[in-house]
């Protein structure tokens, strides 16, 4: 499946400051970036990179002596999609998983799993089938919290959306890692570009391990799960987000 995406960003600097930007689509076996381009006007200094483990594609620059910045990214993305089996995805025991897949077990700073073990485990934890606990999970922050912009702020945490019962996209997908987590099933967070995502903006979701792969769940309902364009993946948002400011922008 073929998608154009897009994104412009527009900021006012009061200071010279940086800023490090993670807006491009991901170069991955299930998907393929066709064509690309990316500009910032007025021309500032800036460099590409990628994060220590490969995958997340990076922009820093600095604003120097600008005022105004305009940020422009549009692609062609090639995303191919694989149906599996319910019967294949089952739970993976911690002494037969990848090393990489071991960080996603742990609580980190959005997702602090630890805290919400004992509820996770009443809630989810005689669901014998692993998708369909994480299908549970999804569910049941779908019917139980209330997507409400403006709810939350970026430092808002899983612990806190079960508390309020609001939140945003992050919020959704930081509860989801949390809960997994919690049940010894690693997550993930994963932000990218949402086919009929409405009004268009930055979509949050989250992966699960099971059945020795990613399966991807988005507790919002609000975009097609093979409508998504991966951009990022990492512990929480404080992994992947779209772009860290560092001074007066």
């Amino acid at each position: 499946m073929r998608f154009n995406i897009s994104s412009e960003l527009h900021y006012k600097i009061e200071a010279p400051s940086t800023i490090i930007l993670n807006v491009h689509a991901l170069q991955t076996a299930s998907q393929e970036v066709v064509e690309e381009s990316f500009s910032i006007e007025p021309h500032v200094s800036h460099e590409h990179f990628v994060s220590q483990s490969g995958d997340n594609r990076f922009v820093r620059l600095s604003t120097g002596d600008a005022k105004e910045l305009v940020i422009r990214y549009r692609a062609h993305v090639n995303r191919t999609h694989e149906l599996v089996p319910a019967a294949k995805l089952t739970q993976v025991a911690v002494k037969q998983m990848d090393s990489s897949v071991i960080p996603y077990l742990f609580p980190s700073r959005y997702c602090q799993s630890d805290k919400l073990s004992r509820l996770a485990w009443k809630m989810f934890g005689e669901i014998p089938d692993a998708y369909q606990k994480v299908a549970a999970i999804s569910d049941w922050i779908f019917e139980n919290v209330e997507y409400l912009r403006g709810s939350t702020d970026s430092q808002t945490s899983a612990f806190e959306t079960i508390t309020e019962r609001a939140g945003v996209c992050r919020d959704f997908a930081h509860l989801g890692i949390a809960f997994c987590r919690a049940l010894t099933i690693p997550a993930r967070y994963f932000t990218g570009y949402a086919h009929q995502l409405e009004p268009p903006d930055f979509h949050a979701c989250f992966e699960a391990y099971i059945g020795e792969r990613w399966m991807l769940f988005d507790a919002t309902r609000l975009a097609p799960l093979n409508g998504l364009v991966r951009i990022a993946t990492g512990r929480d948002a404080a992994d992947a987000a779209v772009a860290p400011i560092f001074g007066g922008v």
